[in-house]
Formats: structure tokens, sequence, C-alpha cells
């Protein structure tokens, strides 16, 4: 039975992406995309923290589940330095993909062999109790955004610029006047604080503010900080 697809969302150092698909590519996760994104620390922060600059590489990757697994498992472990980046990559499950794609990634997935017993004492990796938040508000109104989410218990986000198409129904619908020109405010937060921190950015910059937030959640698998 074929194995099911994950995503991977990896959130670097501007400039290593390049080399983490290179690294992704030889653990057998060989298809991805890249996109410009911006950390939504403050200067100061990244100086105190020695993070470097704000602008990041977003990295989405998809491969089988197996493959996913193992890739974060060696993140953790061997493979954390070889990353040669700070930052975090985290896994997601998908509930539909182009049977091609699936047909593709599974081609070029070596079988898995089977896993020796447990052993006592031995630790198991937990599963994550986070979840990711997506924000998608009017550009210029991440700041404000991201400041109600802090409030709200959140440690950070990334933003990726973007642009909304096929608005004129929903303006139609609901009597808005949308503007086309969005970011998407990315954030990972625990799983406990994700209602009250949607809530909060809703109440604040739902689609009736200046922001026009459209907000969605869902859960990740797995999280590794490189």
């Amino acid at each position: 039975m074929p194995e099911p697809i994950k995503l991977l969302i990896s959130i670097v150092e501007r400039g290593r992406g390049s080399a983490l698909m290179k690294l992704y590519t030889g653990r057998q996760v060989f298809l991805h995309c890249q996109c410009p994104g911006t950390g939504t620390a403050t200067s100061d922060i990244l100086n105190i923290l020695g993070l470097g600059s704000s602008e990041k590489d977003v990295v989405l990757s998809w491969a089988a589940a197996g493959a996913a697994e193992r890739l974060l498992t060696d993140l953790d472990a061997d493979l954390r330095g070889a990353a040669k980046t700070t930052g975090i990559v985290f896994m997601l499950p998908l509930t539909g993909i182009n049977n091609l794609v699936a047909s593709m990634i599974q081609y070029k997935t070596d079988p898995v062999k089977p896993e020796k017993p447990e052993k006592k004492g031995e630790e198991k990796m937990e599963q994550s109790d986070s979840s990711l938040i997506l924000v998608v508000c009017n550009r210029g109104c991440t700041d404000a955004v991201m400041a109600t989410a802090k409030a709200a218990g959140a440690r950070g986000g990334t933003t990726i610029r973007a642009r909304w198409t096929g608005i004129e129904d929903l303006e139609s619908a609901y009597d808005l006047s949308l503007h086309a020109e969005k970011e998407i405010l990315a954030i990972v937060a625990r799983s406990e604080i994700r209602n009250d921190l949607m809530q909060a950015i809703n109440e604040h910059h739902g689609l009736r503010t200046e922001s026009q937030a459209m907000i969605l959640s869902m859960g990740i698998d797995r999280i590794v900080h490189l």
C-alpha cells in the first residue's frame, strides 16, 4: 500500500534554502518549492540572539511519510550540524495531492525496511503539540497583527508576500472592498493557545477591519529546531 505524502516546511536563513534542498534530496526528499520570507523579530533581538538577518528562505518539500519522518529524526540528531543554518522545520499531513505527483514521489523513494523492535529504555521521539496558524492580511498590516499575536502568546512568525485572486464574488456576497495585495503571516504556536490566538487576531484584524485578515490553522505532526 502506498505511503501517505507529507508536506515539510523549512524556514531558514536567506541563502541557505538551496543547500538545504540538496541535503534533503540526499535523504529521499526530492520535490521542493522555495520562496522568500521575512521574519518578524526586530534587528535588536536578532543581534542579541546572534541569528543574523530577518530575511528568510521558505522551502516547501513533499515526501513519502517514511522519508519525511527519517529526515526529521536525522535533523534532530546527526544532521543538525550539516544544515549549517538556524531555523525551524516542521511536517504537516496532507488530505489530498495529484495522483501523478504522489506516484512520482513513491517511485523515487526506496522501500522502507522493517524497523527493529524498540529496546527497553530507548527514547521515542514525541509527536508535536504545535499548530501552524496562517494569517492572510493586507500588506503593511503584518506588524500590527503580529503584535496582537504576541500579546496572545505567540513568539514570532514569518511573512510571505502574496496576492489574492478571484475575490470579486466574495466582495459582492459580503459587501466588502478587498485589497488584492496581501502578506501571509505564518505562526507556529502551541496548540493550547491556538484558539485564543486566532480569536484575538480575528477580533482586532478580521475581514471588516483595516487588516482584512483571513485566519486558518492546521496541526503539525512533528517539529525540529535547527
